[in-house]
């Protein structure tokens, strides 16, 4: 691995850690009660590295290690299969995945819909997600990230997201995300959407 490999890697791991300690104090003390400097004493470092990492303590919750990984495999996955096909194995490979940190998912998504100031941040968020999967169908169907289908397609992706982390949430957490996430998508069609942006073979 290259030096900036590594670079990466220890960044992404000090990103992980300032988090985690972020996520139990959050739990132990309340988000509002919860300052930068006690976050930076938790995480064994000085509070112009926490900013270094995360501009503000809204942004430490925001962070998610697992979207860039999962955008990824989807942008250089097998392009010999329908991006449908693609998807919907991928989504089948996450279970193991969150279970592995399930805990610090659920206080994530829990903040992020019962805090005024992270809920605020939800639209922006969204719409980066939106644009990604535009892009990532974009590149895999031939078509125009800026085609007004390409962009409700991958809304109608996010937006069965959301609800599903909703669900899971008003759940208390129980069970896999999975599930409601499989559900969501099942009840909006997607798969059906997604074959028909693909581009019609020749006869």
């Amino acid at each position: 691995m290259t030096v900036a490999g590594l670079r990466e890697r220890k960044k992404l791991k000090t990103k992980a850690a300032i988090q985690k300690a972020a996520l139990r104090l959050f739990k132990r003390q309340g988000y509002e009660e919860t300052t930068v400097e006690q976050i930076a004493a938790a995480a064994d470092i000085s509070e112009s590295t926490f900013f270094n990492y995360f501009p503000t303590k809204e942004d430490v919750v925001i962070y998610d290690e697992y979207d860039p990984q999962i955008f990824a495999a989807l942008a250089t996955g097998k392009h010999d299969e329908p991006l449908a096909k693609s998807i919907e194995k991928l989504i089948g490979t996450l279970g193991g995945v969150f279970e592995a940190d399930r805990d610090a998912i659920y206080e994530r998504a829990k903040l992020s819909l019962e805090v005024p100031e992270l809920r605020a941040h939800a639209w922006e968020e969204l719409e980066k997600a939106r644009n990604l999967i535009g892009a990532i169908i974009a590149a895999r169907t031939g078509r125009d990230a800026a085609e007004l289908e390409v962009r409700a397609v991958s809304m109608a992706l996010v937006g069965a997201a959301f609800e599903a982390s909703m669900e899971w949430v008003r759940s208390g957490g129980r069970g896999s995300f999975v599930e409601p996430l499989k559900r969501a998508i099942d009840a909006i069609g997607f798969y059906r959407m997604l074959d028909r942006l693909e581009p019609k073979a020749a006869s």
